[in-house]
């Protein structure tokens, strides 16, 4: 008969830490990190000012903001001070203000900047009215001279925020 090898159980064999794959896998990430800084936008410096303050040799003016509302039953406000009837077409009392706001402002020597809110069932014969008021207050009834008139006018569509 023949004899037949028992195997022996052989104990556990321990490695110890495997270095040479966790470099392999480190080499692999910096590779990769490498090829990919090669893809990175640059970025651009822009320079911006932002508003601020500057300082001047001499003052500068500040504009005369006036707020022209007209609702929808046709009252006209003036800074929200009613003027005149929704019924009176002329404004007279529009005209006379602005025309001394902008007599004030030529001697102060600012420009006048008018909006005008218009709700928005506000008739357009009433708009057209306010713009005739303003016409007339830029004409001079005395004939004196007036250096600056009310040009800056714009229009806004609804109440004033």
């Amino acid at each position: 008969m023949r004899q037949r090898h028992k195997r022996k159980g052989s104990p556990e064999v321990h490695l110890g830490f495997q270095i040479a794959p966790m470099v392999d896998v480190v080499f692999v990430i910096m590779l990769f990190f490498m090829v990919m800084a090669g893809a990175v936008k640059v970025e651009n410096v822009h320079n911006t000012k932002l508003p601020g303050t500057v300082s001047t040799a001499t003052d500068t003016p500040m504009p005369d903001e006036i707020a022209i509302r007209i609702e929808d039953d046709g009252q006209v406000y003036l800074n929200d001070d009613p003027l005149d009837t929704p019924q009176d077409k002329t404004l007279p009392d529009l005209a006379s203000n602005l025309y001394q706001l902008r007599k004030s402002s030529d001697a102060s020597k600012s420009e006048v900047l008018v909006t005008i809110y218009a709700n928005e069932l506000a008739k357009y014969e009433r708009i057209i009215d306010t713009l005739d008021a303003l016409s007339r207050a830029n004409s001079d009834p005395a004939g004196t001279f007036c250096a600056t008139k009310i040009t800056n006018v714009s229009f806004q569509a609804g109440a004033p925020e």
